[in-house]
């Protein structure tokens, strides 16, 4: 069988994965000389620990399992089994804790709640003053800004895969077969559109204006290395806000009882940190839904990151090194892991996983390729 992927995102990617691994011919169009989108700027986690029960944590956790395992074949990947600390500070937020370790599928997750001295025990780095905190040890981490590159190298190993970057691709001229915007054409028994937040153009014209995705913007910023080991993820009580998982009445007498902070509120905000592979700290983030988005970032949501992070950790941050906007596609409907669907004759369009794109992308991949029979 050959397949076209277009798209060379985290998503576009574990598709030529799954495809080469099957013994297929695979040819994967990029629009950049590299992807440059979402895929990159993330915190590289592979979170388990907030996903929705049912279809969503199925999904998270056998990603996760396909992750470690090409991790273990990639090492450039960077692939790590860190678990997640969250720290929680208040009644209200142990309460939402609490909660979450009672669920039938909190062993799946590996939740635990420990006392502060057992948090410090796995991450000594959390000097700071808090209750408790809810550990999570199926959670891991990538690194998001090579792990493409790694992926790609190992691919490339194989005849049977071909990378085709700064080519658009423009047209369906037939059943499996498209021609990019040199004019060359792509002949496939399978294509995938693997967009990511690229919904206009061929997209728009073959799912039609009413695709049920929508795209969403955040800020980032990563700091200069911490100068010690931070080894384990860590999320703040916001997080709860966020996440599925923690949905409870736990989480309804927090949202009535101790409102956000007026910056976090006002951007959508939650505290989620990671340590990259050179020491420095990838911390995050902010929601934007409205259109159209803010072409510039603003200080605010950094400065109070800073001061959630730094109260976390009993010190001052290091100097922050880069500051980011990104934009991904997310289904309108939370509840889809994906948006998976035939847009033409031996294409289909697979889109919109939104913030679970790093974590699922290796089981949405499998499932595409599974569904259609690959």
């Amino acid at each position: 069988m050959r397949v076209t992927v277009v798209g060379g995102g985290v998503v576009g990617t574990m598709h030529a994965w799954q495809a080469i691994e099957r013994g297929h011919e695979v040819v994967q169009i990029e629009r950049e000389a590299e992807a440059r989108g979402a895929s990159l700027r993330n915190f590289g986690q592979i979170w388990v620990s907030g996903r929705a029960g049912g279809e969503e944590l199925e999904t998270a956790l056998r990603a996760r399992d396909l992750w470690e395992g090409i991790g273990a074949r990639v090492p450039k990947l960077g692939f790590r089994a860190t678990g997640s600390l969250t720290p929680v500070r208040t009644e209200l937020e142990l309460a939402v804790a609490e909660a979450a370790v009672a669920r039938a599928d909190a062993g799946a997750r590996g939740y635990k709640l420990l006392t502060p001295n057992e948090a410090r025990a796995l991450n000594p780095a959390l000097r700071g003053a808090f209750t408790a905190a809810l550990f999570c040890e199926r959670d891991a981490a990538v690194e998001p800004r090579t792990a493409q590159l790694a992926l790609r190298a190992e691919l490339r190993r194989s005849p049977r895969y071909t990378f085709l970057p700064g080519r658009e691709v423009r047209e369906v001229v037939g059943a499996g077969t498209v021609r990019d915007d040199h004019g060359d054409v792509h002949h496939a028994d399978a294509v995938v559109l693997a967009t990511g937040a690229w919904l206009g153009g061929l997209v728009r014209e073959l799912a039609g204006p009413d695709l049920p995705v929508r795209r969403v913007r955040l800020q980032m910023m990563q700091t200069d290395p911490l100068g010690e080991p931070l080894p384990t993820s860590v999320a703040d009580g916001d997080s709860f806000r966020y996440y599925p998982a923690y949905a409870s009445k736990a989480l309804d007498a927090l949202d009535a009882g101790q409102p956000q902070h007026e910056t976090a509120a006002a951007h959508r905000m939650q505290l989620l940190m990671v340590q990259r592979a050179d020491g420095g700290l990838t911390i995050g983030d902010t929601h934007e839904y409205e259109h159209p988005f803010a072409f510039d970032t603003v200080e605010e949501p950094y400065e109070h990151l800073t001061g959630v992070v730094e109260h976390l950790l009993g010190r001052p941050l290091p100097r922050i090194r880069r500051r980011w906007a990104g934009v991904y596609a997310q289904c309108t409907d939370r509840t889809r892991v994906v948006h998976r669907r035939q847009v033409a004759d031996g294409v289909w369009l697979v889109t919109g996983p939104g913030g679970r794109g790093m974590t699922c992308s290796p089981a949405i991949a499998e499932t595409t390729a599974n569904e259609l029979g690959w």
